[in-house]
């Protein structure tokens, strides 16, 4: 399911400054970037505060928008930018040890025991992709873009985004028979079957 555009008049009104309209957008998209920015960085905190510098930035780009291209397509290469600002940022400072059993789980009302822990293995199998392959998953299966939102959105070819869809998962699914956990091969990540 992809993501809504904004509405065209709302949109317009936010590009001359107008924080109400702002605020609409924001309501409108905060959730699906933080949980992009949350499954990318593993920390609650960081992301919450990347979110928000994420929505700082698109409001001060705001009003050079391209109405050329896709909100949603701009909104995630301005959050993509700003992760992979901080992912290089953390390599450069003294690393603390983060358990994997610190990032917190996806919550899932009332799900069996065996699909809570089958979603957490799956949880598990992403974090150890690597940022490319993390970022274009997430885009397609959480987020809900098209294949030519994501190549357009993090700047490489629809034939890179097909391969490393692909090729995440087949990472995720490989870890996931290594632990021993068995999911369908058509599931997906999407947020629905998921929550």
């Amino acid at each position: 399911m992809s993501l809504p555009q904004p509405d065209p008049g709302v949109l317009r009104k936010a590009q001359r400054g107008d924080e109400r309209a702002f605020s609409i957008i924001v309501r409108t998209y905060e959730q699906p970037v933080f949980n992009y920015v949350l499954r990318l960085i593993g920390d609650r905190a960081l992301a919450e505060d990347l979110t928000q510098e994420v929505f700082l930035r698109v409001f001060q780009g705001l009003p050079g928008f391209s109405l050329r291209s896709r909100f949603t397509t701009w909104l995630f290469q301005v959050a993509k930018n700003r992760v992979l600002d901080e992912l290089r940022a953390l390599e450069r400072r003294p690393r603390a040890v983060v358990c994997l059993d610190d990032i917190p789980p996806l919550e899932v009302v009332d799900a069996p025991a065996e699909r809570s822990e089958t979603i957490d293995a799956v949880w598990r199998a992403v974090e150890g992709l690597n940022p490319d392959l993390k970022m274009a998953l997430l885009l397609r299966d959480v987020v809900g873009l098209s294949y030519s939102e994501i190549a357009e959105t993090l700047e490489i070819t629809l034939a890179t985004v097909k391969w490393r869809i692909y090729k995440a998962r087949e990472e995720v699914q490989a870890s996931l028979q290594r632990d021993g956990v068995v999911v369908p091969v058509s599931a997906e990540l999407s947020a629905r079957s998921l929550t």
